[in-house]
């Protein structure tokens, strides 16, 4: 008879008032790079903020353990709802629906409400935001 067994791994949610100022932080660091970007381009239009703001969430999510700069200082991360890392194409549907959240801000507000304070691209994207020690 084989026997399995399964680690259950549970994580504490991130409060909402951290991932807002990891939210920060990470914004200002984007407006730095995007308004070097711009004044080097020249009218670059909105596709190049996009696009750096898509490889800046992509690298960091996927090759920093789920966390960008201002997740780092605020001490939280992404994850899957298993505990694992988020994939490459999770951290792409998850910027898209940062999107979806701008064009319909409820999308932000949706955590304040949601029980897994997941926004909508969070759940979009199948992930969670977590603390970590």
């Amino acid at each position: 008879m084989v026997t399995k067994s399964y680690e259950i791994v549970s994580h504490e949610l991130a409060s909402i008032e951290a991932r807002f100022a990891a939210l920060f932080i990470d914004g200002l660091i984007l407006a730095a790079i995007e308004g070097v970007g711009f004044v080097a381009a020249r009218e670059p239009g909105a596709g190049l903020g996009f696009v750096v703001g898509l490889i800046y969430s992509w690298f960091f999510l996927t090759r920093y353990n789920g966390q960008t700069p201002g997740k780092m200082i605020m001490k939280i991360r992404v994850i899957k709802a298993d505990g694992s890392a988020i994939s490459d194409g999770d951290a792409i549907v998850r910027y898209i629906g940062y999107f979806v959240n701008a064009f319909f801000f409820i999308g932000w507000l949706w955590a304040l409400f949601d029980e897994s304070r997941q926004g909508w691209h969070d759940k979009l994207a199948r992930t969670y935001v977590v603390k970590i020690s």
